[in-house]
C-alpha cells in the first residue's frame, strides 16, 4: 500500500469533515438520515474519492444510503467547490460499510450464547460465585 501523504491525509479529513455537514444540511432523502461517513480515501491523482458509509439506525441499509448520495454525488461535489481551497475536486463514490450492522450482530450473537450458558448452569445448580 503506498505511503499516505500529509497532503492526502489532510483532503481526506478535510471532504469528510465538509461532507458530513453537507449530508446533514443540504440533503432531504430518508435514505441519508443517521449516515455516518467512516471513510475518505481520495486516489493519489485527487481526482476520485471513495467515501464509505455507515447507518447507525437499528433499520438502517448501508447500501440505500450509498445508493442516494450517488444520487446526490454531483450536487455534493459541486457545493464543496465553495467550500475546499482545492484545484480539482474529486468524483464522489460512495459505498456501504456494513461494519457497524456486523458489530452487532456479533454482539448480539455473544450476549445470546452467554445468557444460555447462565441459563444452562443455573440448571444445573452451578453458580459465578
Amino acid at each position: 500500500m503506498p505511503k499516505e501523504y500529509p497532503r492526502t491525509a489532510r483532503i481526506n479529513a478535510q471532504i469528510q469533515r465538509e461532507l458530513a455537514e453537507l449530508i446533514r444540511d443540504e440533503l432531504r432523502d430518508p435514505r441519508v438520515r443517521g449516515v455516518t461517513l467512516t471513510s475518505v480515501e481520495v486516489s493519489p491523482d485527487m481526482r476520485n474519492a471513495r467515501i464509505h458509509v455507515s447507518v447507525l439506525a437499528l433499520d438502517g441499509k448501508p447500501a440505500e444510503a450509498a445508493a442516494a448520495l450517488n444520487g446526490a454525488a454531483p450536487k455534493l461535489r459541486q457545493a464543496l467547490k465553495h467550500r475546499l481551497a482545492i484545484k480539482h475536486i474529486p468524483e464522489l463514490r460512495f459505498h456501504g460499510d456494513a461494519t457497524a450492522a456486523n458489530a452487532d450482530h456479533l454482539n448480539r450473537l455473544i450476549r445470546d450464547a452467554r445468557e444460555e450458558d447462565e441459563h444452562h448452569a443455573h440448571d444445573r445448580g452451578e453458580s459465578d460465585a
